[in-house]
């Protein structure tokens, strides 16, 4: 049995991977990493032209029809296919803490 996916604004059903989760499952306004591409090789190499290399920021705007993304400064839209082959994690910024922020008076 797979586990819940790992980004906090994924759609509710379940990922296969414990770790990544397809970009075509995360909800709008979520920024994520992309961590694997799993297309032919050929659209790999597509993908990556675009901009959607391992550890690069893409932002999901949209998920309407297809799916609209902000990467590298451009938006752009993906098939729903497509972006099934897009493998993702949620974003950690490390100077950000995970816990309440304390404000010092």
């Amino acid at each position: 049995m797979s586990e819940a996916c790992p980004v906090a604004h994924c759609a509710p059903d379940r990922c296969a991977a414990p770790a990544v989760c397809p970009l075509n499952r995360v909800r709008a306004g979520t920024t994520v990493v992309v961590k694997q591409l799993t297309a032919s090789p050929d659209m790999n190499r597509r993908l990556r032209e675009m901009g959607f290399g391992e550890e690069q920021r893409v932002k999901v705007l949209s998920l309407a029809n297809n799916l609209l993304c902000q990467v590298c400064n451009a938006r752009l839209g993906l098939s729903d296919r497509l972006a099934e082959t897009i493998l993702v994690q949620p974003l950690t910024h490390p100077l950000m803490p995970s816990g309440p922020v304390r404000l010092a008076a």
